[in-house]
C-alpha cells in the first residue's frame, strides 16, 4: 500500500533534494510540493496526501500555525516537521499543535524514509537529540503544572501498549515485543485513545507523562 506524501518548504533546493529521497522508496508517492504554507488547507483536501512533511520557518503562515490548521480540518492525516531548530519552544509547540514527529533536517538522508514508514505503521518518528528534549520538557514541569492523576481504568495489557508508546516503538515492534499482532495493537491503542480521551499519539505520550501513568 502506498503512502501519499505533501512537502511543504520554501527552498527550492530542499525541496528538490526530499522528493529525490521520497522517489527511491517504492512505496512513496509525491503528491504534492508546495513552497510556502499560507494556503496549506485547501492544498492538503486537493492532493489528499497520507504524511505531510512541513517545515517550521517560511514566509507567511509558518509551519506551526500550518499544522494547527490543518489538524483542525485534516485530523487523520500525519504531519512530519522538518526543520534546522532544535529549541524547545518550537518543539513543545509542534508536538501541542499536532504533529506527529519531528525530524532535523540534518537528519533527513538518514532518517525520513524510516520516519514516514514509522508514521505509517503507528508511531511517532523524532530525532533522537529532539526525542531527549520532549522528554525532558515534559518530565521537567512543576508540579504545580501537572495535572492531578486520574483513574481511566486502563487494563494491564493496555498499561503495557502504553509504556510501548511512550517508549517510541510503532505498532509494529510493540507487537513484536508483546508477541500479539498488530491488529490487535490497533485496537488496544484505539482504547487507550477512548479511555485518555486522547486524539493522537503526541497527546497520548504528553498525558501519560504528566498524570504519571507510566
Amino acid at each position: 500500500m502506498s503512502v501519499r506524501i505533501a512537502v511543504f518548504d520554501d527552498n527550492k533546493n530542499i525541496r528538490n533534494s526530499i522528493k529525490l529521497l521520497l522517489l527511491t522508496e517504492p512505496t512513496f508517492e509525491v503528491v504534492g510540493i508546495f513552497s510556502d504554507a499560507n494556503s496549506c488547507v485547501h492544498d492538503a483536501i486537493k492532493c489528499r496526501p497520507d504524511v505531510i512533511l512541513m517545515d517550521i520557518e517560511m514566509p507567511g503562515l509558518d509551519g506551526i500555525g500550518a499544522i494547527k490548521a490543518l489538524h483542525k480540518e485534516l485530523p487523520s492525516t500525519q504531519i512530519l516537521m522538518q526543520t534546522v531548530f532544535e529549541d524547545d519552544d518550537r518543539i513543545f509547540k509542534s508536538i501541542c499543535g499536532g504533529a506527529s514527529g519531528y525530524i532535523l533536517k540534518s537528519h533527513l538522508n538518514t532518517l525520513l524514509v524510516d520516519a514516514i514508514k514509522d508514521l505509517r505503521d503507528g508511531g511517532a518518528p523524532m530525532s533522537p537529540s529532539v526525542a531527549r528534549r520532549v522528554l525532558k520538557i515534559l518530565q521537567q514541569q512543576s508540579p504545580t503544572e501537572q495535572k492531578p492523576a486520574q483513574e481511566y481504568h486502563l487494563t494491564a495489557r493496555e498499561k503495557e501498549v502504553l509504556v510501548c508508546i511512550v517508549n517510541g516503538l510503532s505498532y509494529k515492534m510493540i507487537g513484536y515485543k508483546l508477541n500479539i499482532s498488530y491488529e490487535t495493537v490497533r485496537s488496544h491503542v484505539k482504547k487507550i485513545y477512548e479511555k485518555l480521551h486522547v486524539a493522537s499519539l503526541t497527546e497520548v505520550v504528553a498525558k501519560a507523562i504528566n498524570q504519571g501513568l507510566v
